[in-house]
């Protein structure tokens, strides 16, 4: 309860810290804003040549929607992946970019790494906000929906809040962290289904089998990865416009839970000795 206190006490320095990126972050640019939509955009006319006019990657249409521009369907799990990257990275080095700020004052160091996620959630929503334009102008019937889908936005920020609290701390420890997390990035995303359906993985699981004589499967593994659930659940309502499978909507719930819980954890425990081993 302590604890809570004093991050309620810091509300206002986290709001403050929170404007203060979003107002430098697009500072003197002639487009502002848009700015933010230019590297998910490019990601996605990459891909789309790449997997959708080269290798032939073809997604099922939205069922019941009908959509099926593999564009529209890339873009509803690249944003949600792009939204956790840059929270985890940007969190992970809160601590270390504001090293005059954690020694010279006091205050709960928590809002460092939260302020991060809130500025990249702004982004966010301007980019979600344009993907649910371009869903209505392609058909989709997604209104009845948002309700959920800022739920889910809600859980998967709440999720990367969780491991950036985690690996601040481990990023002034052991500086190595930012390097290390950056190539798992890089590995963890195409293990995610994001630029290519799930059903292919599981094509190649029924192929194979059971792994070592037993009955795990690859599938089995790889509906470990918690990113693959929440990309599944934002697919299924903003391309599909149906309701999430509940077995996706409750394990997004959990591994949000879990991340949030066990790096308020960590931090709380870690961060009083922050300014001495910065």
């Amino acid at each position: 309860m302590r604890y809570l206190k004093e991050v309620l006490e810091s509300r206002e320095l986290l709001a403050n810290l929170t404007l203060r990126e979003i107002r430098g972050q697009y500072k003197r640019t002639i487009f502002g804003q848009l700015w933010s939509l230019v590297n998910p955009l490019a990601s996605m006319l990459v891909y789309t040549l790449v997997f959708a006019l080269i290798i032939r990657v073809q997604p099922e249409a939205g069922d019941p929607s009908g959509l099926d521009i593999f564009a529209v369907w890339l873009l509803c799990g690249l944003l949600p992946w792009t939204f956790f990257s840059n929270v985890v990275q940007q969190g992970m080095g809160s601590i270390l970019g504001n090293v005059g700020l954690v020694q010279k004052v006091y205050f709960a160091r928590i809002v460092l790494p939260l302020s991060k996620v809130g500025s990249v959630g702004y982004n966010w929503l301007f980019e979600m906000g344009v993907l649910v334009v371009v869903l209505v102008i392609c058909g989709a019937f997604v209104w009845p929906w948002l309700p959920l889908v800022v739920v889910t936005m809600v859980l998967l920020a709440i999720f990367a809040a969780g491991l950036a609290l985690m690996l601040a701390v481990a990023n002034v420890h052991f500086r190595d962290t930012q390097y290390f997390v950056s190539i798992i990035m890089q590995i963890w995303m195409y293990l995610t289904p994001i630029i290519y359906p799930i059903s292919l993985v599981a094509t190649q699981s029924e192929k194979y089998g059971g792994l070592f004589g037993t009955t795990v499967s690859i599938l089995d593994l790889y509906r470990i990865n918690p990113l693959e659930r929440f990309v599944a659940v934002f697919r299924q309502l903003l391309y599909d416009n149906r309701w999430p499978d509940p077995q996706d909507f409750l394990l997004c719930v959990i591994w949000a839970l879990a991340a949030f819980t066990v790096g308020l954890w960590i931090f709380r425990r870690s961060e009083r000795g922050l300014a001495e081993a910065l």
